[in-house]
């Protein structure tokens, strides 16, 4: 029998929210692509297929209890795994980097889906193992385990920015869990302890950018080109930047990337301070109904799997929008429901669908 509670406890203001950023994103991309020539289907149009995918995929997700998704967490991290060793054998090369799959006229990128995987497994694991006092770090192996397995297939590819987000999500959930503070403490030690000899494992490309962080002057027309665009764009857009279609960073195409990495720093040339806040805001309210839903949820999975879902929104936004002005080094992180890519849309609307199953289903007693 339908229970009409799903009904009453369905989160219209975080499916309202994920639209109305969407709507946004075309918009953008309508922008950051314009004039659009060639024979080929503009992507902005493209973009909006795979919003409809992405939507189809949530409205699914919706019909099953994610206490289902949790029982069946690392079949579905089997599989995704079972994918990333795919794209090492049979992936698609572009840029120096094999990261998609693809079937046909169809390609996507598994290490996307790869987030969701580990941050169901993750929520099976720590609902089955259960510390109140805080977990000590042998109890982590194999939390750590699970982390460390996608992390060095999508570092194999190479792609250092989904690689950190993996990073960044395990320790939002390990900080929710809760560690006792000598496990934190012997993190914190191991990390500083092997960071630097990580050094030399990392590719050619990804140290340049590193030192390009932290000095763009050094190769300000190569490999430092991307930043100072990106600076030029988000600054010269002012109080209320220079209007649509009419940025001459993006309409001139100085800035590189201005359709996946970097529309942001397209929305802030045109739409400048006060445009750039309204969008922050539309994120941030997103990351926060996603809070509220963790913080409301009445079993441990709920929450669990309700912040891990969270801290992807809130790094990757972190992440791109620190990016575009430096602070952060370029990694090449998708802004959520933003960015040009279809895995990565359909990834986003996977996890708002997950969110609002934990919303719809929160006073429900599991079977």
């Amino acid at each position: 029998m339908f229970d009409r509670r799903l009904i009453m406890n369905f989160d219209w203001a975080l499916l309202l929210t994920g639209l109305i950023i969407s709507a946004v994103g075309v918009f953008n991309i309508y922008s950051s692509t314009y004039p659009h020539g060639g024979s080929g289907i503009p992507l902005y149009i493209k973009q909006i297929y795979w919003l409809f995918l992405g939507g189809v995929a949530l409205l699914l997700i919706l019909f099953f209890d994610y206490r289902t998704f949790v029982r069946h967490a690392y079949i579905l991290y089997g599989f995704c795994l079972a994918l990333l060793v795919l794209v090492m054998l049979l992936g698609r090369s572009t840029s120096g980097s094999q990261r998609w799959l693809q079937i046909y006229s169809f390609s996507f990128q598994p290490s996307e889906l790869a987030k969701i995987a580990l941050i169901l497994a993750l929520t099976r694991f720590f609902r089955e193992n259960g510390h109140p006092q805080g977990y000590i770090l042998k109890d982590l192996a194999v939390p750590f385990l699970l982390l460390l397995l996608p992390c060095l297939l999508v570092l194999k590819q190479p792609d250092l920015g989904t690689a950190g987000m993996l990073l960044l999500i395990f320790i939002s959930i390990l900080a929710f869990v809760g560690l006792q503070r000598t496990t934190w403490i012997s993190l914190a030690v191991g990390i500083m302890a092997v960071a630097p000899f990580s050094w030399f494992f990392l590719k050619d490309y990804q140290k340049t950018r590193l030192l390009i962080f932290l000095n763009p002057d050094l190769d300000p027309l190569k490999t430092g080109y991307h930043i100072t665009q990106s600076k030029i764009a988000v600054g010269s857009g002012a109080l209320f930047g220079k209007g649509f279609l009419k940025g001459t960073q993006t309409q001139l195409h100085f800035l590189p990337e201005q359709h996946t990495d970097f529309v942001f720093s397209v929305w802030a040339e045109e739409w400048g301070f006060i445009g750039s806040f309204v969008l922050l805001f539309l994120l941030l309210l997103l990351i926060s109904r996603g809070l509220k839903i963790a913080s409301t949820s009445k079993d441990r999975p709920g929450s669990i799997l309700a912040i891990g879902l969270t801290a992807m929104l809130f790094w990757q936004t972190f992440v791109n929008a620190g990016m575009v002005v430096g602070i952060v080094p370029v990694v090449g992180v998708p802004l959520p429901l933003l960015s040009y890519g279809g895995t990565s849309v359909i990834t986003t609307l996977m996890a708002i669908g997950i969110l609002m199953n934990v919303s719809m289903r929160r006073f429900m007693l599991s079977h």
